[in-house]
Order: C-alpha cells, then structure tokens, then sequence
C-alpha cells in the first residue's frame, strides 16, 4: 500500500470518522482539493513543510485557504490537528491512502496504462473488461502514451506491473546474449 506507516494511521482515523457520519467519498473530495491546491502552488506547500514556521502561523494560513474553499468541518478540523502534530508535511501520503481505503470500500482498481501509440476507444474498452474480469473489481483506468516503449503497452494494476513492451522484451534478450558470452 502506498504511503508511511504514520500517513495511514492518519488516513485510516479520518476514513473510519468519514464512514460513521455516511461522508467517505465527500471528506476525500475536499482532501483532494487541498492536496491539489499544495500541488499547483509549490510555495504553499514550501510553507507548511518548512519546521522554521510555527503552528499559529501555518494555521493562520492553512484556514484563510480553507475560507476561500469548500471545506467541511471534519476536514478543516482534520487538517488543522495535522499543523498542530506537525504532521501537515505528509498529507499528499494520507490522501493517497485515504483514496486506496475509498477504493477498496467501492470495490475499485486503479490501472495506468501505457502504449507505444494512441488506443483505440475500442481497444480501451476491451482491455477495461478485460482487466475487470481478470481483478473482480471496477476498473479505472488511465492511459498515457509512452514513445520510448518502441512498441506493446505497459500496465500497472495497483502494484502488480505487466510489462509488455518491446523495449523491455529488446532488454531482456540483450541480457540474455551478455550471459551467453
């Protein structure tokens, strides 16, 4: 799973409060959102990793953010406890945690694919159903191309990566010929 020990303490707190007040997929939305704003703005998130700032000031910042957002309760209080534990630094870790309990709750699999070339709607579709019957789950899938495969599509099934590139196979058997020398 991804993310520290500490990150899915936190991840697991906030999506067990977010399972009892029937809000799992709302609190990972707003987490979202703030991960996202840190994302887009490099210094924010200088800001709160940065141990020279004190607690009263990140908080000072973190809730004149959270006023021009949408944020609910739980998430604003979750985020302030983070700047008073000094724990703010590892909230792109709880989120992502935060999203593979949402995952598992909702039965889903995220799935990156990437190909040497653009697929087809069609192709997509079937490699979909095709990965959805293979894991049992709801597949979600992104797909990316990727010019230095040379060839064939590499998938990453939460953890699990098949690779089935031509540059991986050209790789392979270059080895193969080292050994044999």
């Amino acid at each position: 799973m991804i993310g520290s020990e500490i990150a899915k303490r936190y991840a697991r707190a906030l999506f067990r409060l977010a399972s009892e007040e029937g809000a799992v997929e709302e609190i990972y939305n707003e987490l979202s959102g703030f991960s996202q704003t840190l994302r887009d703005n490099k210094n924010l998130l200088e800001f709160f990793a940065n141990p020279i700032f004190d607690a009263q000031e990140k908080k000072a910042v973190l809730n004149e953010t959270l006023a021009k957002m949408e944020i609910s309760g739980m998430t604003a209080n979750f985020l302030n406890l983070l700047v008073d534990k000094r724990r703010i630094d590892i909230l792109l870790e709880v989120e992502a945690c935060f999203r593979s309990y949402l995952d598992e709750l909702m039965n889903k699999v995220r799935v990156k694919v990437k190909s040497a070339f653009p697929l087809t709607g069609e192709t997509v579709d079937k490699l979909t159903a095709h990965l959805a019957e293979m894991t049992g789950k709801n597949v979600e899938m992104t797909v990316e191309d990727d010019r230095s495969l040379l060839g064939g599509v590499v998938i990453a099934v939460g953890d699990t990566l098949y690779d089935g590139s031509v540059k991986t196979q050209l790789a392979s058997i270059r080895e193969l010929i080292r050994e044999e020398m």
